[in-house]
């Protein structure tokens, strides 16, 4: 088989296809033949179509699943109004769940509340596992097992990506994405370990007490001395107040009587 006929059967392979086909898959429709085409004659076959495209409307693309045809990118507008449907739009709070999970996995469903402050619709969660989008890969090693959320290869071949490292970098979201860059800087940040953040949380404590303490002192030079106590005067302190004037009185009558008279 010369290499010509062999780009053309691929080529015709990947255009009847339902969805991306891998190298595996297209060496298997030679199984059958007395001399089949190898590894390296598959792949300059494909390298051969993918130059082929070049200036046209349509590419071959590689994504995690295989390689397919798409259309290209710069004719994407013209070819959206051969749909009579509009496209179907995801809310905020879904896309932001997926980019959590995308940049974080696995990942389990607290974590991302407590990244995105806020909790997560189940809707949103069985949305993306009806996409295929995202998975259960294991469960956490700690109290109540929660579940650890990964993206598939559905995601990425959706997203036209290889593998997850094509994703773009944050700096460049954050960039793109001004609405919300706190999302991400949430994302970036490391995540502090346990002693550090119960001393960042002693630190905190003890730094609201000093204040409270300083407001207090700050009211109390304020404020007028009056020489009373503040609240009302009970009637204890009423009858200690008149046993000390009374006691006061009895030491001035015994030091008068005790007096020596002056003789010229």
């Amino acid at each position: 088989m010369n290499a010509e006929t062999l780009k053309n059967i691929i080529e015709a392979a990947l255009m009847a296809a339902d969805g991306p086909l891998s190298v595996n898959q297209l060496l298997a429709l030679f199984e059958r033949d007395p001399e089949p085409p190898d590894r390296n004659d598959i792949r300059k076959a494909l390298d051969q179509l993918a130059l082929d495209c070049d200036n046209r409307g349509v590419e071959l693309k590689e994504v995690a699943s295989g390689f397919r045809f798409q259309v290209s990118p710069d004719y994407a507008d013209w070819i959206n109004r051969l749909q009579e449907e509009r496209p179907q739009r995801y809310s905020r709070a879904l896309l932001e769940t997926l980019a959590i999970i995308a940049y974080r996995q696995p990942i389990t469903r607290s974590e991302i509340e407590d990244i995105r402050g806020v909790s997560i619709s189940s809707g949103i969660i069985k949305t993306l596992q009806e996409r295929e989008w995202i998975r259960v890969v294991g469960h956490r090693d700690v109290p109540g097992k929660p579940e650890l959320l990964a993206t598939t290869r559905q995601f990425l071949d959706y997203f036209n990506l290889k593998n997850l490292s094509d994703l773009p970098p944050l700096s460049e979201i954050k960039d793109f994405d001004k609405i919300n860059p706190d999302l991400f800087d949430s994302l970036e940040a490391p995540q502090e370990s346990g002693d550090d953040a119960e001393k960042a949380t002693a630190e905190a404590a003890e730094s609201d007490t000093k204040e409270v303490t300083a407001t207090a002192d700050a009211e109390q030079e304020a404020a007028p001395d009056t020489g009373a106590e503040d609240g009302p005067e009970t009637e204890t302190d009423s009858a200690d107040r008149k046993d000390e004037t009374d006691s006061e009185e009895d030491d001035y009558v015994a030091e008068r009587d005790n007096v020596v008279p002056f003789s010229g």
